[in-house]
């Protein structure tokens, strides 16, 4: 695994802390959660840009503004939509199929194959999922039921689906672009979301808790972790990173878990074996004769 796929893999981890955080700030609108987490976000990256002398680097094409703003505005505006339309269960397992579909996406550029290990590996991590998501203790049959207006959650959650992968694959061919320009993107996705929330919600007044979420929100998942995945899917192998982002929902499972919001047991279990096993598919054992032939300061192949 080369250094650029590592740094996705600390996008993964940070993504985890998403949920635990979100149980801290659901009482206020989502568009406001989006907007406040984005402009912390946007406000840290440009500090930070700013005390490195890099704020140069936000002049770069139209391009390269349009895909990100896009890429990230639309699949949380999607994924919002989603949870408030359709059964929650179901919103998340169709909106869970974005690491499935880089994998497939990616094999379209340049210089990337898809091996049957990677769709195996998919697979198998779709299926851990599915465990999760359908499968939670405590959670009715009336939940997962059809509801009005559900077929349009359906298809706004694999519309975010399908955007984030979109996203993250047409990044590989903006690999020009710095990262730091995620900086700027995220003070484009805050002012649309505000936008949105003064038009659709109600305003209310964070406590201190949500106040200290919010904050752990824009530098973590909304924040760093935007840096690191533009990084890795310009630079990365972008079929591995699709099969190890369904760590996420297990992760995120297991902070839930030490939060008390969730319980441990079989199901867990089930699905950490369905989930680390398509990593391992996908990533694949190399054998003792590759490793002995393979230069110990270079990457491996992909």
């Amino acid at each position: 695994m080369n250094r650029a796929t590592a740094t996705g893999g600390i996008a993964i981890l940070l993504w985890a802390s998403l949920a635990a955080l979100a149980v801290v700030t659901r009482r206020l609108p989502p568009f406001e959660t989006l907007t406040l987490s984005f402009a912390i976000a946007a406000c840290g990256g440009i500090a930070l840009l700013a005390a490195r002398g890099r704020l140069g680097r936000l002049c770069q094409g139209v391009r390269a503004w349009t895909v990100g703003f896009l890429g990230i505005f639309f699949y949380h505006a999607f994924y919002f939509v989603a949870l408030d339309r359709a059964p929650a269960a179901e919103a998340s397992l169709i909106n869970y199929l974005w690491p499935l579909l880089i994998v497939l996406f990616s094999a379209r550029l340049p210089g990337e194959r898809l091996r049957a290990r990677h769709l195996a590996g998919a697979a198998l991590g779709l299926c851990g999922t599915a465990v999760i998501v359908l499968m939670r203790p405590g959670q009715s049959g009336a939940e997962r039921g059809a509801e009005s207006g559900a077929a349009l959650g359906y298809a706004c959650a694999f519309a975010a689906a399908f955007i984030w992968a979109a996203y993250s694959v047409a990044n590989r061919r903006l690999r020009a672009t710095p990262s730091d320009l995620i900086a700027g993107i995220a003070g484009l996705v805050a002012l649309a979301a505000a936008l949105v929330h003064l038009a659709a919600e109600p305003t209310l007044m964070p406590r201190a808790p949500e106040w200290a979420a919010l904050v752990a929100l824009g530098l973590g998942p909304v924040g760093l972790a935007f840096f690191f995945w533009d990084h890795a899917t310009k630079h990365g192998d972008l079929a591995m990173l699709g099969t190890l982002s369904y760590a996420t929902p297990l992760l995120s499972t297991g902070l839930l878990v030490l939060c008390g919001e969730a319980r441990a047991g079989l199901t867990l279990a089930l699905a950490a074996a369905l989930i680390v096993g398509g990593a391992v598919v996908s990533v694949g054992w190399p054998s003792p004769a590759s490793l002995s032939r393979r230069p110990a300061a270079s990457n491996p192949p992909r």
